[in-house]
């Protein structure tokens, strides 16, 4: 049954404050719980990437080659986001935010059971590391349309002096996501032992998907479409969105792409390639990395949704510079904890740089870029801007920050079997770097706190 009255369907304000909180909070959990299973799916590539595919699916190359192979086909999985956000962003602008958001969940759900079933290299030679990138294509397709409508759900729903509140809570289905999949790898890898994980065990993620799947689509089928939609589709909906952004958006296009950059690259370093990093450095078991991971992302189940709620306060601008400084700041120190090879540190460092630094511009992040575009093209525009972004920043973050590392003696190899002690100095240069250019994006953009979301 619809959770909108007659009367609130042809409301043409989305920040109507006549919204029933029942119906916001119904709203919040679908594309809350959506948005967790998606990540969970895309998170747990990333795991699986550094910790186990090397060795399953790139056997015949050394450890550095085979990581880098298997990042490789990490970051193919951002290569397919952007052609994700323009199918998915086309039709949404067009049918509707609800009519994708099922859809962008089964092939997400089907392609990660496939990787669960999928024979390794042992098993079918080359055609396995193929089939693993072609999964991983499908992946990325899926979530590239996934993140647009799972955001404007939320944002078009919500009253405006609550919209970064409401927006942020789909990005706390990543981190939701990140918990699960890295807590079901941990709990897969502790309850069998390590032959039994790398022969079978590994897959129980994977093949777990289908069941959240389900749940998910149970819960999105209870939600309507959104007001501000509505209202555009009774007036003129855009018949080619992506020109339409490209024509009259093309500098909010840039500037959510630069404003993405920074939160997307210090991300997945924090979280995949220091898993990585950090085992190989020091000695410290995956598990005990993992289990840092796991406590990072636990409080950022409350951390994102605050930072949210402060922009609600005191603008997006303000709350996002704050987390792009912090982070260019955090990065030495960072570094500096996490090579003491001391769990607590470890954990320490991997809980500021990701609950603080990069909480802070994900809180905002999704109310921020909403409000950047127009309805009529607001699916497509947001979008684009955060999946290019992906592409550019997550898609390849892991794989140049391995490269460096290995440059600069950063890891140990077989030509530098002790690591050079700042050997993390390129790739903390790559990472503030990153922050500038997000920091001179958010200062490029005006504050759109105030915005209207039922404006074409």
């Amino acid at each position: 049954m619809s959770i909108f009255t007659p009367s609130m369907a042809t409301d043409i304000s989305p920040v109507s404050s006549r919204t029933p909180t029942s119906s916001i909070t119904v709203v919040a959990a679908a594309s809350f719980v959506g948005t967790a299973i998606e990540w969970y799916d895309f998170f747990l590539y990333g795991t699986s990437a550094v910790l186990v595919f090397p060795k399953l699916f790139f056997p015949a190359s050394d450890p550095i080659v085979g990581t880098l192979l298997a990042l490789a086909t990490f970051a193919a999985g951002f290569l397919a986001r952007p052609l994700g956000a323009i199918v998915f962003g086309h039709y949404g602008d067009r049918l509707g935010r609800k009519a994708m958001l099922s859809l962008t969940l089964w092939i997400m759900g089907v392609a990660t059971f496939a990787i669960g079933v999928l024979p390794t290299y042992a098993s079918i030679g080359i055609a396995a590391p193929i089939l693993l990138v072609a999964l991983r294509l499908l992946q990325g397709f899926g979530l590239g349309g996934e993140w647009g409508g799972a955001v404007l759900l939320a944002a078009e729903h919500a009253p405006a002096h609550r919209r970064g509140l409401y927006a942020a809570l789909p990005q706390v289905g990543a981190a939701a996501g990140s918990l699960v999949a890295n807590g079901v790898f941990f709990l897969s890898g502790k309850l069998t032992s390590a032959g039994q994980f790398a022969e079978w065990a590994w897959r129980i993620p994977f093949l777990f998907s289908v069941l959240l799947v389900g749940v998910g689509t149970f819960i999105r089928l209870r939600v309507a479409e959104t007001p501000a939609f509505e209202a555009v589709k009774q007036h003129s909906a855009a018949r080619m969105p992506l020109i339409e952004v490209l024509r009259t958006h093309k500098r909010s296009v840039l500037l959510a792409m630069g404003a993405r950059l920074a939160e997307n690259v210090f991300f997945y370093i924090y979280t995949v390639t220091v898993l990585s990093y950090v085992t190989v450095r020091t000695g410290l078991a995956k598990d005990v990395v993992l289990r840092g991971v796991l406590v990072a992302m636990g409080i950022d189940l409350v951390a994102i949704p605050m930072f949210g709620a402060l922009s609600d306060k005191l603008g997006r601008r303000p709350v996002y510079l704050f987390g792009a400084i912090f982070s260019a700041l955090f990065v030495g120190p960072f570094f500096l904890l996490v090579d003491t090879g001391q769990p607590v540190l470890v954990g320490l460092a991997i809980a500021l740089a990701v609950c603080v630094g990069h909480a802070a511009m994900y809180g905002p992040q999704a109310s921020f870029f909403s409000e950047l575009f127009g309805a009529k093209v607001r699916y497509t525009g947001a979008s684009l801007g955060y999946q290019l972004a992906s592409v550019l920043g997550g898609g390849l973050a892991p794989l140049i920050a391995t490269a460096l590392f290995a440059w600069t003696h950063g890891v140990p190899t077989a030509d530098s079997p002790q690591p050079a002690r700042f050997g993390w100095w390129a790739v903390a240069l790559y990472m503030i770097g990153c922050a500038v250019a997000t920091t001179v994006a958010v200062l490029a953009a005006a504050e759109t706190q105030q915005r209207r979301l039922d404006e074409a």
